[in-house]
């Protein structure tokens, strides 16, 4: 029998804001789609540090969407 497939929802938003040194920078922040729970990211680095961090465990969230092809 396989697994099912693992799947999560998330809506980005991204914009330039003016850094610490002054320099334009990118900020990210990611909604949760089931849940509405935001997380911030200070630079697109943390953002795929997150990312990968939660594609790599298996954490919560993880079910397969109903009819979707993947």
């Amino acid at each position: 029998m396989t697994e099912p497939r693992r799947y999560r929802v998330y809506l980005l938003r991204l914009w330039q804001a003016e850094g610490e040194e002054g320099g334009l920078v990118w900020r990210a922040a990611l909604e949760d789609a089931p849940t509405g729970e935001r997380k911030g990211f200070a630079d697109i680095a943390r953002l795929c540090a997150f990312l990968q961090a939660i594609t790599a465990d298996g954490a919560a969230h993880d079910t397969q969407p109903p009819d979707t092809p993947l």
